[in-house]
C-alpha cells in the first residue's frame, strides 16, 4: 500500500536545512513525490543558548519568519516565529494564539485540503482545532522529553494529551512503545530505517572519501552528531589510547543541539580524527574505507530509548558494528556489544581479523528490508487500517 494523493502538513524536531538528515528528513523527502507537503520547522523545543550555531540559527529564523513557504526538495517548508520557552504560560499563550494562524494561512495559500497532521513532536496539539485534520499521526524517533535544555515536566504533559488525541502513533524505541500505549491503543513500533541500496554501494569499488583514505589502518568510524550528552567521550578517548595504531575517525557536526558541548578529549587524542560533516549522499564513500563502525552511545537519560539510524547505514554497506548495549539494538543480531574500552578494543580487533566479503555481503542483505520505502508503506496500511 503506497501512500500518495494526500495533503500533509509535517511539524518538524529540527530545521529543514541541517548537516545531518533524520528520520524526518529522509520520509519527508520520498513522500513528496506522491503527496503535497508543508514541512513546518522546529518549534523550538530547547531552550536556545547564546552561542554562535544558537545566534545564527535565530538570525536565519527571524528572516525566514517572515516569508512565505520557501520551496525545498520537492515539498513547501515553512520557517514559524514561536518562543522556543514551552515551560513559561505565557509563551505557551503566545504560541497557541500565532501558530495557528501562521500555518493555517500557509495550507490556505498553498490550496491544501483535509490535511494529514503528521508531527514528530506534541507541540503540534495547539494546531488541531484550527487545522481540523483529517488525521493525526504522532512519529517519535527519540525521547526528545530527557534532552538536555529542555522542560521536561512541561514536554511530558503536552505529550500525554497528544497522543491520546492522535489517531496512529509510530515510535523507533519498545520503551518508547510501551510508554504510549498508555494513552493509546495504536501505536506501531518503527525502528530507524535507511536508503539500504545506497549505503550497499559501499560493498563496490569506488571512490573513498579523501579526509579518510590518508588516514593509517585499520579505520574505525562513528557517523552522526557530536555530542557529549550522546557519545561516552572518556570511553572513546580510552579506547583510542588503548590502540594507538588505530585511526578513529568521527564525521559529522560538532554541538549541533548543544552548542557548549565539550569534547576535549576527543580533540586531545592523536589518533581521533575529526573530520567534519559530509553530505548524505557521499555516506557510502566515507564507509567504503573503513575496517568498521561504531555507536559508542551513554546508556543513561533519552539514551534509553534511541535506536541510531547509522545502525541500517553501517550494516547496509556491510562493515562490521560494535555498539554499547542499547536496548533498542538487542533485535539486530548483526550488532556487537561491548560496554568498556577494553571490550570495544577486543571486539573491534576480532571482528576487524574475521571479518571478509562473504559477511560484509551477508550484513547489507539482512539490512536491505529495512528501507524508506517500507516504513512509507507501513505508515499507509496504519492510515488506511
Amino acid at each position: 500500500m503506497k501512500l500518495s494523493g494526500r495533503d500533509i502538513v509535517c511539524i518538524g524536531f529540527s530545521d529543514w536545512d541541517t548537516d545531518v538528515q533524520t528520520t524526518q528528513h529522509h520520509l519527508m523527502r520520498r513522500a513528496a513525490a506522491h503527496n503535497r507537503i508543508l514541512f513546518v520547522e522546529s518549534l523550538g523545543l530547547r531552550r536556545p543558548q547564546l552561542a554562535g550555531r544558537d545566534l545564527r540559527r535565530m538570525a536565519r529564523r527571524l528572516g525566514r519568519g517572515l516569508s512565505a513557504p520557501r520551496e525545498v526538495d520537492g515539498l513547501h517548508v515553512l520557517s514559524p516565529l514561536v518562543l522556543p520557552l514551552h515551560s513559561n504560560l505565557l509563551a505557551r499563550r503566545v504560541n497557541a494564539a500565532l501558530l495557528p494562524r501562521i500555518v493555517t494561512t500557509a495550507v490556505a495559500k498553498l490550496g491544501l485540503r483535509e490535511p494529514l497532521l503528521w508531527s514528530f513532536v506534541p507541540q503540534a496539539e495547539i494546531l488541531i482545532e484550527r487545522l481540523k485534520p483529517a488525521g493525526v499521526l504522532y512519529y517519535i524517533t527519540d525521547d526528545h522529553g530527557a534532552k538536555p535544555g529542555i522542560d521536561a515536566a512541561s514536554f511530558r504533559a503536552t505529550e500525554s494529551r497528544f497522543a491520546a488525541s492522535a489517531d496512529v502513533i509510530f515510535a523507533s524505541a519498545p520503551e518508547l512503545v510501551s510508554r504510549m500505549r498508555k494513552f493509546n491503543d495504536n501505536v506501531h513500533l518503527a525502528p530507524a530505517v535507511t536508503d539500504a541500496r545506497m549505503f550497499a554501494t559501499a560493498l563496490d569499488p569506488g571512490p573513498i572519501d579523501p579526509g579518510l583514505a590518508i588516514l593509517p589502518r585499520p579505520r574505525v568510524l562513528f557517523i552522526g552528531a557530536i555530542l557529549a550528552a550522546t557519545i561516552d567521550v572518556e570511553m572513546v578517548a580510552a579506547l583510542a589510547a588503548l590502540r594507538p595504531g588505530w585511526s578513529f575517525a568521527f564525521v559529522g557536526p560538532i554541538g549541533q543541539g548543544d552548542p557548549h558541548t565539550n569534547i576535549d578529549a576527543l580533540r586531545q587524542a592523536p589518533n581521533i580524527h575529526l573530520l567534519g560533516p559530509r553530505p548524505h549522499e557521499r555516506l557510502p564513500e566515507v564507509l567504503r574505507g573503513v575496517d568498521a563502525t561504531i555507536i559508542p552511545y551513554r546508556l543513561e537519560r533519552q539514551m534509553r530509548s534511541v535506536f541510531p539510524m547509522k545502525t541500517y547505514e553501517y550494516l547496509a554497506a556491510g562493515r562490521p558494528v560494535v555498539s554499547t548495549p542499547l536496548a533498542a539494538l538487542s533485535q539486530v543480531p548483526e550488532v556487537v556489544t561491548a560496554t568498556t574500552a577494553e571490550q570495544f578494543a577486543r571486539r573491534l580487533e576480532d571482528t576487524i581479523e574475521g571479518d571478509s566479503p562473504a559477511q560484509r555481503a551477508a550484513r547489507s542483505a539482512a539490512a536491505q528490508p529495512h528501507s524508506w520505502e517500507s516504513r512509507l508503506d507501513q505508515v499507509a496500511a496504519a492510515l488506511e487500517g
